[in-house]
This record gives C-alpha cells, sequence and structure tokens, in this order.
C-alpha cells in the first residue's frame, strides 16, 4: 500500500501525508487535474529521503494522526508549514486554494513570458532604431513584417537582431 504522496509542481512542490487515501481516493485524481505530478513513495525511510531531497514547500496532512503511525521522521526532515486537514471540507478548501494557485502561476508564468519577449522586441527596436536610423514604428514594422514573411514569431524575429548586433561588436571590439 502506497502511503505518503509527494505532489510537484514545477518549483511548488506539496507532501501529502493520508493514512486513509483509499478513503479519500478522488485527491490524487483531482490533484492530477489539476497539472500536479503525483510520486508514490512507500512508508517510512523511502519518504524521508524524499522528502530531503525534494524539499516540500508545505506538508498536507489528510486523515487522524493515528493512521499515519506518527510519521515523526518525516515531519522532522523538513522545516515547511504543516496543515492538517480534519474533514473532507478541508480537503475540498485545500483543492480548491490549490485549483486558484494552479491557475495563477500559470497566468504568472505566461505574463512574465510575454513581458520577456516586449523586453526583447524593444531591444532589438532600438537596435534597429540605432543602426539604420528608422522610427521606432518604422523598426516595430520592419521586425513585423519579417516575422510574418518568416512565419516566426516576433520574438524570435527580435533574438535574431539582438543577437547579430552582439556578434557586430564583438567582431568590431
Amino acid at each position: 500500500m502506497a502511503w505518503p504522496l509527494l505532489v510537484e509542481y514545477d518549483m511548488r512542490n506539496i507532501l501529502i501525508l493520508d493514512g486513509a487515501l483509499s478513503a479519500r481516493s478522488d485527491l490524487p485524481e483531482r490533484l492530477t487535474e489539476l497539472g500536479f505530478e503525483i510520486v508514490r513513495a512507500e512508508r517510512g525511510k523511502t519518504v524521508a529521503e524524499r522528502v530531503r531531497r525534494v524539499v516540500p514547500d508545505i506538508v498536507l496532512v489528510a486523515g487522524a494522526a493515528d493512521d499515519l503511525n506518527s510519521p515523526d521522521d518525516v515531519l522532522a526532515a523538513c522545516s515547511c508549514p504543516i496543515v492538517f486537514l480534519s474533514n473532507e471540507a478541508a480537503v475540498e478548501a485545500a483543492l480548491s486554494g490549490l485549483a486558484e494557485f494552479a491557475a495563477l502561476k500559470k497566468e504568472n508564468d505566461e505574463l512574465k513570458k510575454t513581458l520577456e519577449s516586449r523586453k526583447m522586441i524593444e531591444r532589438a527596436k532600438g537596435v534597429l532604431m540605432k543602426n539604420r536610423s528608422l522610427s521606432e514604428a518604422e523598426a516595430f514594422s520592419l521586425i513585423q513584417k519579417k516575422s510574418m514573411d518568416m512565419r516566426r514569431p516576433m520574438v524570435d524575429i527580435a533574438q535574431a537582431i539582438v543577437l547579430s548586433e552582439e556578434i557586430s561588436k564583438e567582431k568590431a571590439g
């Protein structure tokens, strides 16, 4: 019987200790639906070693403490918050919070990617404005046209322009 579950989500790791997992079999399924990867670990030392290696950000304890056979070695291995889920309502609340976290994390990652793309396009516009004496609008139009002609994202064209400029500077320097 698998005892605890280790759930890994990008840089966020959640250790779920549930001695009565079979009574709440929807927990791993719901977490999987939210995009978490579930790794099963056996009782005792194997779990403690995994906790030390992965270092969870939070531990969720679902089920009675006596069902968990007092996993002091596991809990001592981590220095993270521990949340005790006392009933099905608490599990539902935790799952709701995890769903919200997953959605916010995805949105945050997408926004970061968009911002990085815009920064790269701005750098490329600056290179074109300086080297070709173009206006900002002309530089943007040139990147946009190349993007459409080559069927590549604008950020790829911008990266190529910036890289070309860096190589030219190295040759000249």
